[in-house]
């Protein structure tokens, strides 16, 4: 870093950090009052407890916090630690509740960080006999992890302007808050709850029980998967159920801040229509050639090719992780599709994991641009856009990082399994799948994997979720040790 840079730097204020932490305790607390009202509804006592010493603890807390005098402006490293504070916490605090479910505290952790991080994996051989409450709470926790506490923090409690803008950069998507404004901040929550209702109606007309419909609908959107029963998908019966959920799953891939514009203008003259292309295109690419592997190495009739390559397709590119066919029991070759899928997720600016497919765009656009610079004259000024927009080297060479950093976060969680003495390409998928926030599994997630393991594929989620440059400052010296402003 050159003097200049280093002349401006600047480190966390902890009364900034206090203050706007205890405002975001304060919306964790109210968004618990909701599985705290159905342990009511449900009689179940023991976890009704449980959840008013959470609600009370978080809100007292945050009260305490949010009183703290601090500057109204805030620094982009204390936005990144602030939303990687409160996803540690919500973890580390809603495991107590579930763990009145008859859960270790390990298990109960990684159900929590798998929730909140909208990922899916869980390490429960059954939730079949698990109380509405746990199966409300974890499909609840992923509702509001797949919009972000942050958005919701802004759309409730925070001031419009550039704090705004600041604290959503956690995510690397601007374009869940375009110009960082409470305004907008609103549109984008509008657009998830009327997802959501709309999914909620959509599953009761094909037929589905009112709570199951609920549960659904909050894992779908979210794009998290968790399903109040072990078969999955399978467990709501008919096409019509299952591509209701798909659907839902597909609507929130792709970019929030889209259906604005495109109620407003159409889907053409929005900056996103290319992102809403390449998850398509991408859903069915998956879709052709999982079929082609299931036809060829697994023998599988078109019928059932037909009923179920396409759903499991979309469930992996949208990152959603539901399923209707054991994944077990795919094909090597079925599996390598999966785990591209996977990897790649949506777009920006929506609920799905993955490295994301306007990243993909950004690193064809960088090959392009050396091949380009190869033809023509030094001095000539060579323009790259991307889905219609200018891009700058300088946000090129950000996805390249961010992708390379991706792929460093599997390998090193890979070896790890591999070590362990677990079959190489099952351990790929089990990781991809932590880091992509998917949740669909090879069979390698349970009860008893050994305890370093579970922590390396919760590792995984949280940095998937927050994307692996927000772990990076928090762990860089400067964020913590230096000048303050």
């Amino acid at each position: 870093m050159s003097d200049q840079a280093s002349g401006l730097s600047y480190t966390v204020r902890f009364p900034v950090l206090m203050k706007y932490f205890g405002q975001l305790l304060l919306v964790v607390a109210s968004l618990t009052l909701f599985p705290l009202a159905v342990s009511l509804i449900s009689r179940e006592t023991s976890i009704t407890f449980r959840y008013i010493i959470v609600v009370g603890g978080l809100g007292l807390l945050g009260w305490l916090f949010s009183k703290k005098r601090a500057p109204e402006e805030v620094q982009v490293n204390e936005g990144i630690v602030l939303v990687a504070c409160v996803f540690l916490v919500i973890s580390f605090v809603m495991s107590y509740p579930l763990m009145a479910s008859g859960l270790s505290f390990s298990d109960a952790l990684f159900e929590a960080v798998s929730g909140v991080t909208t990922t899916g994996l869980s390490t429960l051989e059954t939730v079949e006999d698990k109380t509405t409450t746990f199966l409300f709470s974890r499909a609840w926790m992923q509702w509001y992890g797949g919009l972000g506490i942050v958005v919701l923090s802004l759309a409730l409690l925070f001031r419009p302007g550039r704090a705004a803008k600041k604290l959503s950069v956690t995510e690397a998507e601007e374009e869940d808050l375009v110009g960082g404004t409470k305004a907008h901040a609103r549109r984008v929550f509008r657009v998830y709850g009327a997802v959501t209702l709309l999914g909620i109606l959509l599953l009761l007309l094909t037929g589905v029980d009112p709570l199951d419909a609920l549960v659904y609908t909050l894992a779908s959107v979210s794009t998290g998967g968790y399903a109040p029963y072990d078969d999955s998908l399978r467990a709501l019966g008919g096409l019509p159920s299952q591509w209701v959920v798909m659907t839902l799953c597909l609507a929130c891939a792709i970019p929030l801040s889209f259906y604005p514009v495109f109620s407003r203008k159409g889907w053409r003259t929005s900056p996103n229509a290319m992102q809403l292309v390449g998850v398509l295109v991408a859903c069915l690419a998956a879709s052709l050639l999982l079929g082609l592997s299931m036809r060829v190495d697994q023998q599988s009739s078109w019928l059932e090719i037909l009923k179920n390559a396409p759903i499991l397709a979309i469930s992996a590119q949208t990152t959603a992780g539901f399923s209707n066919t054991d994944v077990s029991l795919l094909p090597a070759s079925a599996k390598i599709v999966l785990i591209v899928s996977m990897a790649l997720g949506g777009g920006v600016g929506s609920t799905a994991g993955g490295f994301k497919i306007l990243r993909l765009l950004m690193l064809i656009g960088l090959v392009r641009l050396v091949i380009k610079r190869t033809c023509v004259s030094r001095h000539a000024v060579v323009v790259t856009r991307v889905a219609g927009q200018k891009v700058g080297e300088t946000d090129m060479q950000e996805s390249l990082l961010i992708v390379m950093l991706f792929v460093a976060g599997i390998v090193l969680s890979w070896l790890s399994f591999v070590f362990m003495g677990y079959a190489p390409l099952d351990s790929l998928f089990e990781v991809v799948s932590a880091i992509g926030t998917v949740g669909l599994s090879s069979g390698l997630t349970s009860m008893g994997m050994p305890g370093f393991l579970k922590a390396v594929l919760c590792a995984d989620m949280l940095l998937g979720r927050l994307e692996i440059l927000a772990w990076l400052v928090m762990f860089y010296p400067k964020t913590w040790v230096g000048r303050r402003l």
